[in-house]
């Protein structure tokens, strides 16, 4: 058996990719959010209540679409990344990375020795096919990506040397949590945030790297399109149904306010 391509990497070819957020943690709703058009998914393992189990079962719902499977980690935990791997997940994103040496550590996690420390599990594993793919322990990096979010002043500051890490192939800016961080709590549009994930960009860029963002609301989702960020969440599931759930019943009930937009979660 040949080792599964990865259809987030492939898919990263200079072309804007957007992406939603899948935050339910089922393998249903995410296989609902599959069938919609979106080129790339975000399971949420920081954020939303999933373990994993729920990661995998969202893993194989979304198998048969053309919308690419990223997964993201609570933290950085090697076992944890050697689990997600395990299960078949060949995009994971990382949050929190502050310095070129944890993004280097997290490249190790993802690597077999004597690249790095992943554990090998073997016959066991989704990943290998149950022992179905061919040289998959001397293979398995060619169709991992691993992208490392930036969000915070540190981060910022060290974007050039993250981003020039060998094996991390992306950088993905958090800006809620670089607004707050800053002093900006909710306002990632403040000029400050913004010349910072701008300097995120262009570092991610000088170091051939591909650049991504969460921008829900469409205005910042356009811009950041245009300033050349390569894959751009435009929307989180959870935040969709909320919002269309209260459209429709204020338009029965005059006293149901209007959802507003967020720029951020």
């Amino acid at each position: 058996m040949e080792l599964p391509q990865n259809p987030f990497r492939r898919s990263l070819d200079g072309n804007t990719r957007y992406g939603c957020w899948a935050g339910f943690g089922t393998g249903y709703a995410t296989e609902i959010l599959a069938t919609t058009g979106f080129d790339w998914l975000l399971i949420d393992g920081e954020h939303a209540p999933n373990t994993v189990p729920s990661i995998l079962s969202q893993l194989q719902a979304v198998a048969p679409y053309p919308s690419a499977p990223v997964v993201r980690t609570v933290n950085h935990d090697p076992a944890l990344i050697k689990q997600l791997l395990d299960i078949g997940a060949q995009t994971l994103m990382i949050p929190m990375v502050d310095t070129a040496e944890q993004a280097a550590r997290l490249v190790a996690a993802t690597r077999y020795p004597p690249h790095g420390f992943r554990g090998v599990g073997g016959g066991l594993t989704r990943a290998t096919r149950w022992d179905g793919v061919e040289n998959y322990l001397a293979r398995a990096h060619e169709e991992l990506c691993l992208i490392v979010q930036v969000e915070s002043r540190t981060g910022v500051d060290n974007a050039e040397a993250i981003a020039a890490t060998e094996g991390v192939d992306a950088v993905f800016v958090g800006p809620v949590d670089l607004s707050t961080g800053v002093g900006h709590a909710g306002n990632p549009n403040h000029p400050d945030v913004q010349a910072m994930i701008r300097r995120t960009l262009e570092a991610t860029h000088a170091a051939g790297k591909a650049a991504g963002i969460l921008a829900p609301a469409e205005a910042d989702a356009r811009r950041y399109a245009q300033w050349g960020f390569d894959f751009i969440a435009v929307g989180i599931d959870i935040s969709l149904l909320h919002q269309a759930a209260i459209e429709t019943i204020s338009r029965y009930k005059s006293d149901i306010p209007l959802p507003t937009s967020s720029l951020g979660y």
